[in-house]
């Protein structure tokens, strides 16, 4: 009976100081940006708390997309939490291969998650994913060379304003290229950054019918501006740069103009990483005239596989990640400026972080996305940067692909633009869509 009673205790003991009777150790997919990195370094304050440990599994963008894609469709069972985001959420929602995350705790307050958040990483009113952090893409720009070029950044640019400023704060010589854009290859790197430029010059992936829209003049206007801009005023090597390739250049001085995730803006206005800091103004996307910018929306959220064996740990974890408490403990060690963005209403409402420099602009981005109303003519799919259905990822790897070899002169603005309509129309056809 003693030593009945003496293990209830020690039992007691155990859940009151870790937060949990039985330890696991939950292994978790994520990409390798900041933000994610700084998450990690926080980790031991979730293992204080819980009595769990993480195990991180760190991947580049595109590498981190094939890997958790291969293991939910397989059942690989390889990790406990993915890292994802409003492209894959619903698909895998619906399809059952992610657990609902219909019962977080009354403190969490799910209802403080931005709606724009939460209808992205839903299915039937379901939440499957919860938002780490959310972004829209803006204009980050040099003030100093912008002032120094004569011109001044409208709130709202055009892309035509856009071109010119990048000409005029192009220097060679010095190493400044005046822009910097995505051109990597993969449907989430540069094939987002396009797409999302595409929509305001007026173009879309498939008309109401499915069809392939790669043959019309809204497209090649698309590609041709961008690569004569990119020719003109953009860093040598530029097809293959990504989110990471851009930052880094921005953050040694090498950009005049970055358009690309809002969440960028902590890390180029930060001294102690970025060169720039003390020059990086802030505008919308641009636009054509036509009454659509190029900006996107995404979330990167976390979510758990309905394989998982560790459902319960990695609900607490995705719990203390995406929380308040969170952005409080970011906010007492690195700053407001530094917590994840874009995420909960109460961010935005919170007179701390409202004198963060870019806290409204990045809200006005994402406000202003609209995934259900992308394009100038109509478009039977959802999504800003991407066509919300099974089918795109793959064929929009492939016309990235052949968009990234036009970028670095292995083929012609026209050729890509065919291979693309005819890339998309095969496997279209082929799903049953025509």
């Amino acid at each position: 009976m003693k030593l009945a009673n003496a293990l209830r205790a020690a039992t007691a003991l155990s859940v009151m100081t870790t937060g949990a009777a039985f330890a696991d150790t939950i292994t978790i997919a994520t990409v390798n940006n900041g933000d994610m990195i700084r998450m990690q370094g926080y980790t031991d304050d979730f293992t204080a708390k819980t009595g769990h440990d993480v195990e991180w599994v760190t991947l580049e963008e595109n590498v981190l997309r094939q890997r958790v894609t291969t293991d939910i469709t397989t059942k690989g069972g390889a990790f406990d939490i993915m890292t994802i985001g409003m492209y894959e959420t619903p698909i895998w929602g619906a399809n059952g291969w992610l657990v609902p995350l219909d019962n977080l705790s009354a403190e969490y307050d799910a209802g403080d998650i931005l709606p724009a958040m939460a209808g992205g990483l839903s299915h039937e009113g379901t939440l499957y994913a919860a938002p780490f952090y959310g972004e829209s893409s803006m204009i980050m720009y040099r003030t100093d060379l912008m002032e120094k070029a004569g011109m001044e950044m409208p709130d709202a640019p055009t892309w035509d304003f856009v071109r010119e400023a990048a000409a005029a704060m192009t220097d060679r010589d010095n190493e400044i290229n005046g822009i910097c854009l995505r051109g990597k290859a993969g449907w989430g790197e540069g094939g987002a950054f396009i797409t999302a430029m595409s929509n305001s010059f007026g173009a879309r992936w498939f008309d109401m019918e499915w069809n392939a829209q790669f043959d019309t003049d809204a497209w090649a206007n698309t590609l041709n501006f961008y690569k004569g801009m990119m020719d003109e005023s953009g860093p040598a090597g530029y097809a293959t740069n990504g989110f990471n390739e851009n930052l880094s250049l921005f953050q040694q001085g090498k950009c005049g103009m970055w358009i690309d995730a809002t969440v960028a803006a902590s890390f180029v206005t930060n001294p102690n990483d970025s060169t720039v800091a003390d020059s990086v103004g802030f505008a919308l996307a641009p636009d054509t005239g036509l009454g659509k910018r190029s900006n996107w929306l995404w979330a990167w959220a976390l979510a758990i596989p309905a394989g998982t064996q560790k459902q319960d740990a990695a609900t607490q974890f995705i719990e203390w990640a995406t929380s308040k408490d969170y952005i409080e403990l970011v906010a007492a060690k690195e700053g407001w400026a530094n917590v994840p963005p874009g995420a909960r209403t109460s961010l935005y409402e919170n007179e701390n972080y409202k004198s963060v420099p870019f806290a409204q602009m990045t809200l006005d981005s994402i406000l202003s996305a609209d995934p259900n109303n992308s394009t100038v003519e109509p478009s039977p799919y959802v999504g800003i940067q991407f066509a919300a259905i099974p089918e795109f990822a793959g064929i929009a790897t492939e016309v990235s692909q052949e968009f990234s070899a036009a970028y670095a002169g292995q083929q012609s603005v026209e050729d890509a633009l065919a291979k693309a309509q005819a890339i998309t129309n095969d496997a279209m056809e082929a799903a049953g869509y025509r």
